[in-house]
């Protein structure tokens, strides 16, 4: 698809995403560190066609509409490598790879930063996202990957940029630019405090894959969203003290599911048992992969950032990074 500068404007001939040109067949990819390729082969594209298909005809008018299932193979792109909507851009235009897995030829045009911005507040907006996140679980569960054999719970702050935060006393900014959904947080052992979201997660013990995701304000405690990342079907559930209520125990052991909640002193047992020390010992080793979850995410992924204004918004972000990550352990665990 070659654009053409014709009466000022940008004609764009339309061409079906992944139909490649004899060029683009000459272009090789390095064998042994195509991931990117794997992750195309293993995953079923055509059933998230059908997810976005109602979004298909949402097209903006006078010119031709991008496929939907390329704008969301562009956005996994964005959360796997911690991109901007303009970084994006450009990297779309530049790296074969990343055309490759979108199916642009080497003649197409490229989305540019705010069509792939208004594709996102879409998924976001109709509610999109989820769809595609329990589409991506089936697929995982058809694979076999989904263990069931425990969840581990955990939650993590994840900050907003610099310009949606409360401006400083006396700076004359006012509330102008505050991200007014975001609240602020103190971190344990850490001085300071943070404000943003938090993202609280459910993973699968042994598999490493995000089951369940809830984005908060950071001041929401770790146990107000924790029944909804219990799926239900696990052996059992792993967590630290923050998630131990005697009435979750409760539930869990009558839904015949395990209670691996590390125990927590009170008033009336000020002092744990040796048993109960002993007990957060062996939780605490196992639980402990879960940190691996947010390394990736923060770390790997670039979601140290929540870059967007709004609660919805900021959910959006971090579901479509859990996608992004579940995609990227597929390709580990099927290689």
């Amino acid at each position: 698809m070659i654009p053409s500068i014709l009466s000022g404007g940008i004609e764009m001939v339309d061409r079906k995403a992944g139909q490649f040109s004899f060029a683009d067949a000459l272009v090789t990819v390095r064998a042994g560190s195509d991931r990117l390729g794997k992750l195309s082969s293993v995953v079923k594209w055509y059933r998230f066609e059908k997810v976005l298909k109602p979004l298909a005809c949402e097209s903006e008018t006078g010119r031709p509409a991008y496929a939907p299932v390329m704008l969301f193979k562009a956005l996994l792109l964005q959360r796997l490598y911690g991109l901007s909507d303009l970084e994006l851009e450009e990297a779309l235009y530049d790296r074969l790879s990343f055309r490759r897995f979108c199916g642009l030829g080497l003649e197409a045009a490229v989305p540019d930063h705010t069509t792939l911005c208004r594709f996102r507040n879409r998924l976001v907006d109709r509610g999109v996202l989820e769809k595609l996140f329990c589409e991506l679980d089936r697929q995982l569960d058809a694979a076999g990957l989904i263990l069931r054999r425990g969840t581990m719970l955990d939650a993590t702050v994840i900050e907003t940029g610099a310009a949606s935060r409360p401006p400083r006393e006396g700076d004359g900014a006012g509330e102008a630019g505050r991200d007014k959904d975001a609240a602020f947080t103190r971190r344990k052992g850490k001085a300071g405090s943070s404000y943003g979201y938090k993202a609280h997660v459910g993973v699968g013990e042994g598999s490493g894959l995000i089951r369940r995701v809830i984005t908060t304000p950071a001041n929401v405690n770790d146990t107000v969203p924790a029944d909804g990342l219990i799926c239900g079907d696990e052996g059992y559930v792993l967590a630290d003290s923050a998630y131990h209520t005697h009435e979750r125990e409760r539930r869990l052991k009558a839904a015949g599911i395990g209670c691996g909640l590390m125990r927590r002193a009170n008033k009336h047992h000020p002092r744990l048992t040796p048993a109960a020390r002993r007990f957060n010992r062996a939780v605490a080793r196992r639980r402990a992969a879960v940190e691996t979850t947010f390394a990736t995410l923060k770390r790997r992924m670039g979601l140290d950032t929540i870059r967007y204004v709004g609660l919805a918004r900021a959910a959006g972000q971090v579901l479509l990074a859990a996608i992004a990550f579940n995609m990227r352990r597929w390709v580990t665990l099927a290689t």
